[in-house]
């Protein structure tokens, strides 16, 4: 029977490299955050694009960099964007 694994050991001995302090990923900063945006205005369309994939999904925290409070101000202010017809829902 192999041991068994325990939740710790993560990616660990699956060949993503180097354990310890080389491996962790580097941090992305919040764009929102870097600037002092308090608040994220759906009126920016140029800017609202950059987080819209070319399907017109929004894209994730992972990708964009985006902290919480942000990423959640984001996701409203496309949604009213769409909305009002400033950004499609859709490319087509």
């Amino acid at each position: 029977m192999p041991p068994t694994r325990d939740k710790r050991d993560g990616a660990r001995g699956r060949g993503r490299g180097p354990a310890g302090a080389a491996a962790q990923i580097r941090r992305r900063n919040c764009y929102f955050c870097r600037e002092k945006i308090d608040e994220v205005d759906y009126k920016n369309t140029a800017q609202l694009r950059r987080y819209i994939s070319e399907k017109g999904k929004i894209r994730s925290r992972r990708i964009t960099g985006a902290c919480r409070r942000h990423q959640r101000q984001l996701a409203v202010a496309i949604k009213r964007a769409r909305e009002m017809a400033l950004l499609p829902y859709v490319s087509g």
